[in-house]
């Protein structure tokens, strides 16, 4: 296993958070650039940021930025897994590096109700999607496969396991906030 690849990404998403004459779509065209150069191959993913559970998805914390700028995590789908339907509140970069997830998008009306937007994205490999407040926030995400795990790599705004977001009951429209956190304990070496 090599890191360069990881580390090349890691430095590309450092540089982006330093420039400071960057509007957000400019920085999610770029970071969609160094995404897909880091899906290209999974050579650079430690066995411990692949493992899954047999009930909940994992969001195991690849690296953090020390200043909460940005923070990048490896999603395991187990298979028929899925999220609530959920926001960021920060601007996102999904990567689809094995197997296939699918994206349900929403959107809250003007009087409070949640409703549909869109069709059913599928994220196959290769595949980049965006995610952030301005261009559309709230969605459920599911791995597309019923009998294997799926793995996607994000990139987010901020420290995303930190960051107070939301998840949402369709039915209702009940809004209940919540903090992540990631599943794994320890973060990997990039310089091994």
């Amino acid at each position: 296993m090599t890191n360069e690849r990881l580390l090349k990404a890691v430095r590309d998403f450092t540089r982006l958070a330093e420039d400071n004459s960057l509007d957000e779509s400019q920085i999610l065209e770029r970071a969609s650039d160094s995404m897909r150069y880091l899906i290209e191959k999974d050579d650079w993913l430690t066995e411990e940021l692949t493992q899954s559970h047999p009930e909940y998805y994992q969001q195991h914390l690849i690296y953090g930025d020390p200043l909460d700028r940005f923070s990048l995590v490896s999603f395991v789908w187990g298979p028929g897994q899925k999220t609530p339907i959920h926001n960021h509140t920060v601007w996102g970069v999904i990567g689809m590096l094995s197997g296939s997830e699918v994206e349900q998008s929403f959107r809250m009306t003007e009087d409070g109700v949640l409703v549909k937007e869109g069709d059913l994205v599928r994220l196959d490999p290769g595949d980049v999607a965006c995610v952030s407040p301005r261009i559309g926030d709230i969605h459920e995400v599911s791995n597309a496969y019923d009998d294997r795990k799926s793995i996607s790599i994000h990139l987010y705004g901020g420290n995303i396991g930190r960051i107070r977001r939301s998840v949402y009951d369709l039915n209702s429209g009940e809004e209940k906030e919540f903090i992540s956190g990631y599943s794994n304990r320890v973060t990997p070496n990039l310089w091994l």
